[in-house]
């Protein structure tokens, strides 16, 4: 078994450039903390890495940390789907037609989160998000569950200027969702759980959004289970895809 836990191919080489690619998944990463995630040595994590920059698998953002390249964008459009969102339409309706509001979800993509998949509410005040709206990270519900099991330099990072603070993210890691009032938008509210891969990382985040008259200014008490339950199921169809 490899570090992240995933059986190895007897492949040596593969199987280390597929630990690195797997540490990307939860966003921008340093050398080092490519080296703590991967538990390879740092002169292999960083030949690794250079090589799969070469070939644009691995890609560097306006810091200099490591990100997934934009040739893994490129090939997933050729394999003819993005799982997350091919499984992200249903959920959704199932969510709206639940709740009654607006539901979305996010990805992280360097200093944004981007609204990859949404269900808008047909009638009525509503908050709406098209699809490949960019939006800060920090503040809102999505925010924070995608920043909050993030590691120790991501964090601090994260929390520079944001809407929110260390315990509030502290109780998202706690509860297991998040919920916001007037952080991204005055009167409006949010509730969101996190998505995880299948490595177990967060790597998107389901919401729901809609007037703070609407969701009441505990917004979480009424909304936090089915949203928890529809970011379970996303979680759960991107596990048995994998397989």
């Amino acid at each position: 078994m490899d570090t992240l836990g995933n059986a190895a191919s007897g492949v040596g080489v593969i199987d280390k450039a597929a630990l690195v690619l797997d540490a990307l998944e939860a966003g921008p990463t340093t050398l080092a903390q490519l080296v703590a995630a991967t538990g390879l040595a740092r002169p292999t994590v960083h030949r690794l890495a250079v090589a799969l920059a070469h070939h644009r698998l691995v890609g560097r953002d306006i810091q200099g940390r490591f990100v997934l390249g934009g040739r893994l964008v490129e090939l997933a459009s050729a394999a003819g789907e993005d799982r997350l969102i091919a499984a992200a339409g249903p959920v959704l309706l199932s969510l709206r037609d639940a709740t009654g509001e607006s539901s979305q979800v996010f990805r992280r993509q360097g200093e944004w989160r981007v609204c990859v998949a949404s269900a808008e509410r047909p009638i009525g005040l509503r908050d709406t998000i098209p699809v490949g709206t960019q939006l800060s990270m920090k503040a809102g519900s999505a925010a924070q569950c995608l920043l909050a099991w993030e590691d120790h330099d991501r964090l601090f990072e994260g929390l520079h200027n944001a809407r929110f603070t260390p315990t509030v993210l502290a109780g998202v890691r706690r509860r297991g969702w998040a919920q916001s009032l007037g952080e991204r938008e005055p009167g409006v509210a949010s509730v969101s759980a996190p998505v995880r891969g299948p490595s177990g990382r967060v790597i998107a985040a389901v919401s729901i959004s809609g007037p703070i008259e609407r969701l009441t200014r505990q917004p979480g008490r009424i909304h936090a289970e089915v949203v928890t339950r529809a970011a379970a199921s996303l979680t759960e169809t991107l596990r048995k895809t994998a397989d």
